[in-house]
């Protein structure tokens, strides 16, 4: 048996495990190691002196070393302090009130409240989550439309993997090698364009069909005065924090690290204003942000090691061979891979996804002509269309799990579905215009060279060059 159908039996028994429900980063570890052996054997040779091992020790000091990744901890520490300070209520409170003469106001307020919030935790789960505990009871007993107000939900907390500052545009950049700034900036128009539809939906439906959200009666005796202050108290604060995060690193004024840890502190700061912050809430946001970010690195090291090895016995060769085989267009490429992904999408979450099989593309954008930036975007765009396509829309079993139980599973699918179909509009819309995604980068930053650009040789990302790339027999040791 050759090298690359070693390889491709190997790619296909990770697959089975994965069906087979073991944990995801160990067994990358596990199979990189057990086939590494295989491939940088010597005849001879010790078993632990074998490459392998001192491969796997490179990478995990790489992602350790990795400045890049820092950025993930801090960003996940400052959405979880602001999760934990119960400030969301307060947003949702203000929003609801402020909003109150707007068609549909209480799912307008809640697609602002999950699009924030999901941009300053970049955690769908937990999005979904709060919101449906928050504020789909609230909607519900306003008597609005229980599959108009489970789909406002669901497809709102899924914003945040494609808003700034999204922790999957930052691995997918550590990934790819491609600017972190660079992606906020292209990841910009196509998100605000993804939530304005969102919102434009809802209100022109609302519209047509005013029965489907009554005005709640609670907020209508509320006053000018206190409406102001409850968006100023509620509202401007964490606002305020996201567009400095984000301005800060758009506009070189820093790192995207330097940027979330000041955006951490910012968040400490809100809690201890808002008088919610406590000791025990401390140790649950820096618990939970240790869990995270652990997962995370054990990803990018198992994957990493299992690439080197895949990469080394032939089988990224194989792919790339038969991708050019099929003699594809550079839309009928996009097309296929974006299947790939979508499919994926279903029994994976967007980590795996992003640092396991998107590098088995990556190769193939220079040769279709593709921008890095503009397929990073697509997958972030398409990946929301798995966590609302049912049978394995993860959005709607998050939700599921937190509602009434007079809330049937179909009902919520039949919430997304709409939502649905505003995504792929938005990916046919980046398709038939990519400057979508490209005018931002563009304007701010091919003019001039960017202080703040960051690559993997920069980040310290750079693996032994004797592990890498396609080899099959003859780059056997």
């Amino acid at each position: 048996m050759s090298d690359p159908v070693i390889a491709l039996c190997m790619l296909a028994l990770f697959i089975v495990f994965i069906f087979l429900g073991f944990p995801i980063a160990f067994t990358l570890m596990a199979m990189g190691i057990m086939f590494g052996m295989y491939a940088y054997h010597t005849p001879g040779q010790s078993i632990f002196d074998n490459n392998i091992f001192y491969l796997f020790t490179q990478n995990t000091f790489s992602v350790m070393n990795n400045d890049v990744l820092i950025s993930i901890p801090l960003f996940l520490f400052m959405g979880y302090i602001i999760e934990r300070a119960n400030i969301l209520d307060r947003l949702f409170l203000s929003l609801q009130v402020s909003l109150r003469h707007v068609p549909g106001s209480m799912a307008v307020a809640a697609l602002i409240t999950c699009a924030l919030f999901a941009t300053a935790t970049g955690i769908v789960g937990a999005v979904v989550t709060l919101m449906g505990l928050l504020a789909l009871p609230a909607m519900l007993k306003a008597g609005y439309d229980e599959r108009l107000a489970t789909g406002v939900i669901a497809a709102g907390g899924t914003l945040g993997i494609l808003i700034p500052p999204s922790i999957m545009l930052i691995v997918y950049a550590a990934t790819a090698g491609v600017s972190v700034v660079k992606l906020y900036a292209a990841a910009m128009v196509p998100g605000i364009l993804l939530a304005t539809l969102y919102l434009g939906y809802v209100i022109a439906r609302v519209v047509i069909n005013p029965k489907l959200a009554p005005k709640p009666a609670n907020v209508e005796t509320i006053g000018f005065l206190k409406a102001a202050y409850l968006l100023v108290t509620a509202f401007l604060p964490l606002a305020a924090l996201i567009l400095t995060v984000l301005g800060s690193i758009l506009f070189g004024l820093a790192t995207p690290s330097e940027a979330a840890a000041m955006g951490s502190l910012g968040g400490v700061m809100l809690a201890v204003i808002y008088r919610a912050f406590s000791w025990q809430r401390l140790r649950e946001a820096v618990f939970l942000t240790a869990k995270t970010s652990a997962m995370v690195c054990y990803l990018f090291i198992g994957s990493w090691t299992f690439s080197s090895v895949f990469s080394y016995l032939g089988g990224e060769s194989v792919i790339k061979d038969f991708m050019l085989s099929l003699d594809l267009s550079t839309v009928q490429f996009l097309l296929l891979s974006q299947l790939i992904i979508f499919v994926l999408g279903w029994p994976l979450e967007w980590s795996e996804i992003i640092i396991i099989f998107v590098p088995i593309f990556l190769p193939l954008l220079d040769h279709f002509g593709v921008d890095p930036l503009l397929f990073g975007i697509l997958i972030a765009i398409n990946l929301q269309t798995s966590f609302l396509t049912p049978p394995m829309a993860m959005s709607a079993y998050y939700l599921k799990g937190i509602a009434p139980p007079h809330i049937q599973l179909w009902t919520i699918f039949k919430g997304c579905f709409p939502f649905l179909g505003m995504v792929i509009a938005t990916i046919a819309l980046v398709y038939l215009e990519p400057r979508i995604v490209n005018w931002l980068p563009d304007l701010m930053y091919n003019q001039a060279i960017v202080p703040v650009e960051i690559t993997p040789e920069e980040a310290g990302f750079v693996m032994d060059p004797a592990f890498l790339g396609g080899g099959g027999e003859d780059n056997k040791k």
